[in-house]
Parts: C-alpha cells; structure tokens; sequence
C-alpha cells in the first residue's frame, strides 16, 4: 500500500492561549507542525486530487482567531479534527509549540497523533 505525507513545517502564528494570568488577553507566538497521510492516489496533475495544504492552513488560522484557548492540546485537538474532516486523511499529526512559555526553552507544547476510526 502506497503512503504520501502531505506537511506543513514551522507555521508561526499569534495565539491567544494559556491558563496563566501574564497569558490571557494577549496573543503569543505558536509554531504549528503538521502532518497528515493518506493512501488516496493522486492523478491528474490537478489540486483537486490532492490534499490541499493551503486549506490546512486556512483552517488552522480559522482556529487560531477563534478565541482565547487554555491549552495547547485542546488546540492541537481541533486542528486534528479538522484536518480528519477529510475522508482521505488516514493519520494526522500536530505538534504545538508556545515559544516563550518557559525562560531558557525555545519552545514548550504537545503532539497528538490520531488515526482515522480510533478515538
């Protein structure tokens, strides 16, 4: 069975999150890795066979400017269970990463994995 990856490495965005008083009310640098895997095959040479990562991003930001959200894994949640609204996604992985949450870190965060039919 064939596999492809399809990523998005080192998105940067501002993100309001963080349970922390010095956190809420102003957004913060987040860097997002995604990747997702499919065994659909691609053919045609045209972006409506393919998933598209453009619309993953689109989707992140989407959630991203959604509001305020406590923590980096109900973050990395949702954007894991938008990207699985593809039926052509079989895996996806998100890694979340505040940059400045802790002195002398470049980063702190969480990665999910998820797999289509597992809960």
């Amino acid at each position: 069975m064939n596999e492809t990856r399809i990523f998005i490495r080192n998105l940067e965005l501002l993100a309001r999150i963080g349970v922390h008083g010095h956190e809420q009310g102003k957004p913060q640098p987040v860097r997002f890795n995604v990747s997702l895997w499919t065994n659909a095959v691609t053919s045609g040479d045209r972006l409506d066979n393919a998933i598209d990562y453009e619309a993953v991003t689109a989707k992140i930001r989407t959630i991203v400017e959604g509001g305020h959200i406590n923590l980096a894994e109900t973050l990395a949640e949702r954007i894991a269970s938008s990207c699985l609204e593809d039926e052509r996604v079989t895996k996806v992985s998100v890694r979340v990463e505040k940059l400045h949450a802790l002195p002398g870190a470049e980063a702190a965060g969480v990665e999910i994995e998820h797999k289509r039919g597992w809960n």
